[in-house]
C-alpha cells in the first residue's frame, strides 16, 4: 500500500524532512538563547541608567577595565578641561549617519588624574580630513560634570581598525592606555560620554543614550522555528496520504479503460 515510499523521490523527501526537523528545533533554541542574552543586556542597561550618580573614581582607576555592570553608569567628576591636548576620533556618525568626529577632551581631576571625556559629535569640515577641525570650546575653569561610563574601545570589540600615520591629534579608537602614553599621565580606565554641562549653541552634538535591543523579535523567531519543525511531519504525512489516494484512483481507472468494447 505504501511501497511507493521506497522510491528514490520519496526516500529523498523523507530524508530531507528528517534533517529539517532537528535543524529547525536547534535554530529555535538558538533564537531563544539570543532572546535571553538580549533581555539580560537590556536589564543591565536599565539598571545602570537608573542607578544614582557616583564619583568616577569609585568605579575606575588608572589601568582598570570597565566591566559590563559598570558600563553606562552615571558618574560625576570635578576638575577642568584640558583643550590643549584635545583629540578627535575619526569616522564617527551622528543620528542621521553623517560622518564626522567625536571630540575627546582630557578632564584633569583635582588630584591630578585624567578622565577622558567624549564631548560629542562634530561634522567633518573638509573633504580631506587631514587638518585638525574647528572644535567648539568647553566651559572654562573648574566644574563638575556628569556622564555615562564606557569601556575602552578595541579593534576586537568594535571592528574599527586602529590605523597608524593619522594626521596630528586624530585617533581611531578611544583607549585609555594609549592616551595615558600620549598624555604621559595617570588616565582612568575607560572614558565618559558627557551628559552635563548640557551643550549650548555651537557645542558638539550630544551622543544619544543606549537603546533597548529587540529581544521580543528573537522570542518570536524561536516560536516560528518550532512551529516550522512541527509542520514538517504534518506536511510529510499529508503528501503521503495524497500520493496514496492518487495511486488508488489511478488503479481504479486503468481496468475500466482496458475493457474491450462489444458491438
Amino acid at each position: 500500500m505504501y511501497r511507493f515510499l521506497l522510491s528514490r523521490q520519496w526516500v529523498i523527501l523523507t530524508l530531507l524532512a528528517v534533517l529539517l526537523i532537528p535543524t529547525m528545533i536547534k535554530l529555535g533554541f538558538w533564537q531563544m538563547h539570543r532572546y535571553e542574552e538580549r533581555t539580560a543586556r537590556n536589564d543591565l542597561v536599565a539598571h545602570a541608567l537608573e542607578a544614582p550618580p557616583v564619583p568616577v573614581e569609585s568605579l575606575t582607576a588608572p589601568g582598570e577595565k570597565i566591566t559590563t555592570r559598570e558600563r553606562y553608569r552615571t558618574v560625576t567628576a570635578k576638575g577642568r578641561f584640558d583643550t590643549d591636548r584635545e583629540v578627535v576620533v575619526r569616522r564617527r556618525t551622528d543620528g542621521d549617519d553623517n560622518i564626522g568626529y567625536h571630540v575627546l577632551t582630557p578632564f584633569v581631576l583635582n588630584d591630578g588624574k585624567v578622565l577622558l571625556v567624549n564631548r560629542g559629535w562634530i561634522p567633518a569640515d573638509g573633504p580631506s580630513q587631514t587638518a585638525f577641525p574647528k572644535v567648539p570650546a568647553p566651559p572654562r575653569g573648574e566644574l563638575t560634570l556628569t556622564g555615562r561610563l564606557m569601556p575602552d574601545e578595541t579593534t576586537e570589540a568594535s571592528g574599527i581598525k586602529d590605523l597608524e600615520g593619522l594626521p596630528d591629534r586624530q585617533i581611531m579608537l578611544i583607549n585609555s592606555e594609549q592616551q595615558a602614553e600620549r598624555l604621559d599621565a595617570r588616565v582612568l580606565g575607560g572614558y565618559v560620554v558627557l551628559k552635563t554641562p548640557e551643550p549650548k549653541n555651537d557645542t558638539p552634538e550630544p551622543i544619544g543614550g543606549p537603546g533597548n535591543e529587540n529581544a521580543a523579535l528573537n522570542f518570536a523567531y524561536a516560536i516560528q522555528w518550532w512551529l516550522f519543525a512541527a509542520a514538517v511531519p504534518v506536511g510529510w504525512w499529508f503528501l503521503v496520504r495524497r500520493e496514496k489516494r492518487d495511486r488508488e484512483a489511478a488503479e481504479d481507472v486503468e481496468p475500466a479503460e482496458a475493457e474491450p468494447v462489444t458491438v
